[in-house]
């Protein structure tokens, strides 16, 4: 009951019930006992750059899962306003008995130490499959080595009847050079492609395209130098998925990135019917019904 209250008051006394009623329609059972069409991937949202993923074989993955509050007090010491707008809708031990612990790298909203230490607590032991800094991080998080597995662009990876495969992405700091993002795909079904944490470049739609990714899964975010809405149009445009879904642009007060913004300039392409906005804890499959 304590940590439920404490999830309640991030939300502020306002939105109480609100958060209230999110929580309770959303839970890793949900995810568990969900079946995955045969040829189909689906994916759950869970707010900033957070998704699960579930494999027809029930193969479930966390990518970048960031479930607790952590960046807010580091929010603060830059002068900026990183408390979440939405609780987590799962909490970090959730996690455990998962497949795989994805990361693209090592920053906080991505490789949460909070959220790592709740998840390992609960008895979670991996795998984990990150880039070179990030899988450093996991070890001096305590995290046994041989539960680690360092990745690289085209590093290609295979866990149950999920492929998974590193791309190349552009990092936006000097405190972790080694950002990645994924192709996820199942044999015979759609493949994701995951952009991470990237600024722009023409080699992202240049080593995506071979893939066809059916679904592109995109941050929006231009603060801190990502690919803001003009951008993730531009590789949507590139890349002429089925299916586009944003991210990364509704979490925190000072990085908030209306999604209207990112459909206008996906109308200039004429490519706005592509756009689908599931809510955090909405499953979406593709292929779709």
């Amino acid at each position: 009951m304590e940590e439920q209250n404490s999830l309640t008051d991030l939300c502020g006394q306002k939105m109480k019930a609100g958060c209230n009623l999110m929580m309770s329609k959303f839970s890793m059972e949900e995810i568990r006992r969900s079946e995955v069409p045969k040829g189909s991937l689906t994916t759950w949202p869970l707010g900033q750059a957070s998704f699960m993923i579930k494999s027809p074989a029930g193969v479930v993955v966390a990518l970048d899962p960031y479930l607790t509050n952590a960046c807010k007090a580091g929010g603060e010491r830059l002068g900026m306003n990183f408390d979440r707008l939405t609780p987590p809708p799962l909490l970090p031990q959730d996690l455990a008995g998962i497949d795989l612990y994805l990361l693209t790298h090592s920053h906080g909203d991505h490789l949460d130490p909070e959220t790592l230490s709740g998840y390992r607590e609960a008895g979670g032991e991996g795998p984990y499959i990150g880039p070179p800094e990030t899988a450093e991080m996991l070890v001096e998080l305590g995290v046994p080595e041989n539960q680690v597995t360092m990745t690289w662009p085209n590093r290609k990876h295979t866990i149950g009847d999920l492929n998974v495969q590193a791309t190349f992405a552009i990092p936006n700091s000097g405190n972790d050079l080694t950002h990645v993002g994924y192709l996820l795909s199942v044999d015979g079904g759609p493949t994701f492609y995951y952009t991470g944490d990237t600024g722009y470049e023409d080699i992202l739609g240049i080593s995506a395209a071979p893939h066809n990714p059916d679904v592109l899964l995109t941050v929006i975010n231009g603060t801190f130098r990502n690919m803001g809405p003009v951008e993730a149009a531009l590789l949507t445009k590139q890349l002429d998925p089925e299916v586009v879904i944003p991210y990364h642009h509704n979490l925190f007060p000072d990085t908030q990135v209306p999604v209207h913004v990112f459909r206008t300039n996906l109308c200039h392409f004429d490519l706005q019917n592509k756009l689908r906005t599931p809510k955090i804890g909405q499953p979406f499959t593709f292929p779709e019904a």
